[in-house]
C-alpha cells in the first residue's frame, strides 16, 4: 500500500521536534511492513526538493500560505495513494477535499491557548476560532492523536471519531535503575524548544521560589529557540546565574546523560500533545513535576510517576518540589514507577497496534470526502 503524510515540517527541518520524530517512526514502521511511505512538507532555507530518510521519500514544496497548493499540484502527478495522513498543526492541509482517497487527520494537540503565546489579539482569537471551525468541518474524518486530553478537546469541537495511540520513545530505558539519593542541591532539568508556549520562564521562577524556601537547587535548561536570550536575561534579573546552566541543544546521548543526572524534569508548557520528554526522562530514572495541562496530565501519573502541580504557577510547582525533597522514600517510589512505566512506551510495543489501524484505514472503501465533510 501507499501512504502519504502531510506535515509542515520534515525531520531535517531546523524547527522539527517531537511531532516529526514520532511521525518518522510510524512511517518507517509501515515501510518495514512492505509499504511505500511519502512525506510532503514545506521548503526551508537550504532544503532539497526531494530527499530520503529511513526509506521515506521526502518531497518539499511551497511555504507558509503556498504549500497546500504545491502539495495538490505534486499529488495530481502521482500514482494513487491508499491513505493520506493530514497532520494538523493549528492549520490543516484540507486533504479530504482534494485527495480523493482514504484520509485521516493526525493531530498532537488542540492549540487553543497556545495561539495566545505566539500571536497578539485579534490574530490569536481568529486562530482559535479557525481551529475550532476546522475541527467542525473535519468532524466526519477519523482523527488520530496521542493523548486522551486531545481526544476530549476534539470531541468538544464536534469530531465524531478519535483514535488514541500514545507516542513511543526512541530513548531506551536504563537496563537497571541505580540509586540516586535525593541529596541537596536538587538537580532540576527542563528539555524543550525554547519557545513562548513552553513557559520555561516559569521553571526559572520556580527555582527562585525554591531557593527562597531554603532548598538549595540547580536548574539545567536544555534546548535552543527564539526566547533563549530573554530567558538568560531573566536569570540575570533574578540573580540566578550561579544556579542555572543553559546548555543549548544536546545530542541524544548527552541529553540522556543530563536527564539521568537530574533529580526531576520540570515541564511548564501551556499545553502538549503528549509530553514526550517526560517519558524520556522517566526512562532515565527521573520523575517529572509538571503543570496540570493537556498532554502532561497524560504522560505523568500524579503521585505515582511524579507530580502534577495543582495550578499553573511557579509557586505551586516549587511547593511540590519542597514537599518531595522532604520524603526520600516517596521520591524513590516515583523513580521506580516512572522507570517501569516508560518501558511500556517502547516503539516495539506501540507501533504494531498503530500500524494495524493505519492499514485498516487504508483498506477501507474509498469515501466521498466532500459529502462526508459537509
Amino acid at each position: 500500500m501507499r501512504f502519504l503524510m502531510l506535515n509542515w515540517r520534515d525531520p531535517h527541518n531546523p524547527k522539527s521536534g517531537g511531532a516529526e520524530r514520532v511521525s518518522k517512526a510510524y512511517l518507517s514502521a509501515l515501510i518495514g511492513r512492505g509499504h511505500e511511505a511519502f512525506w510532503f512538507a514545506n521548503n526551508f532555507p537550504g532544503s532539497k526538493r526531494e530527499d530520503t530518510i529511513d526509506g521515506i521519500r521526502i518531497v518539499r514544496g511551497g511555504g507558509l500560505g503556498s504549500s497546500v497548493l504545491a502539495a495538490i499540484k505534486w499529488y495530481r502527478q502521482q500514482k494513487p495513494f491508499d491513505l493520506v495522513i493530514d497532520q494538523h498543526h493549528g492549520i490543516p492541509w484540507y486533504a479530504p477535499w482534494w485527495c480523493k482517497t482514504n484520509c485521516i487527520a493526525y493531530i498532537h494537540e488542540v492549540l487553543g491557548p497556545i495561539w495566545n503565546a505566539f500571536y497578539p489579539w485579534p490574530i490569536s482569537t481568529l486562530g482559535r476560532w479557525q481551529e475550532a471551525w476546522t475541527h467542525r468541518c473535519y468532524r466526519n474524518i477519523p482523527f488520530w492523536t496521542p493523548s486522551e486530553s486531545t481526544r476530549k478537546a476534539l470531541l468538544d469541537h464536534g469530531v465524531k471519531s478519535v483514535q488514541v495511540f500514545p507516542n513511543g520513545v526512541d530513548t531506551v530505558a536504563l537496563p537497571t535503575l541505580q540509586d540516586k539519593p535525593l541529596a541537596l542541591p536538587l538537580r532540576l532539568i527542563t528539555v524543550c524548544r525554547l519557545a513562548p508556549n513552553k513557559r520555561v520562564d516559569h521553571a526559572i521562577r520556580a527555582l527562585k521560589h525554591l531557593l527562597a524556601a531554603g532548598v538549595p537547587s540547580q536548574l539545567t535548561v536544555v534546548g535552543g529557540g527564539e526566547v533563549a536570550g530573554k530567558l538568560k536575561q531573566l536569570s540575570e534579573e533574578l540573580e540566578l546565574d550561579h544556579a542555572i546552566a543553559f546548555t543549548g541543544p544536546l545530542s541524544d546521548a548527552d541529553k540522556n546523560t543530563a536527564l539521568q543526572q537530574a533529580h526531576f524534569l520540570i515541564h511548564t508548557s501551556i499545553r502538549e500533545g503528549w509530553g514526550l520528554n517526560v517519558i524520556e526522562a522517566n526512562a532515565m530514572g527521573t520523575p517529572a513535576v509538571v503543570y496540570p495541562v493537556g498532554g502532561l496530565v497524560d504522560s505523568t501519573i500524579d503521585g505515582v510517576t511524579g507530580r502534577i502541580a495543582p495550578a499553573e504557577s511557579p509557586e505551586t510547582l516549587a511547593r511540590c518540589l519542597v514537599e518531595i525533597s522532604r520524603d526520600p522514600d516517596k521520591y524513590a517510589n516515583y523513580r521506580w514507577n516512572a522507570w517501569e512505566r516508560s518501558k511500556t512506551f517502547a516503539w516495539d510495543k506501540v507501533l504494531p497496534r498503530a500500524c494495524d489501524w493505519l492499514e485498516e484505514q487504508a483498506r477501507k472503501s474509498r469515501p466521498s470526502p466532500l459529502k462526508k465533510a459537509t
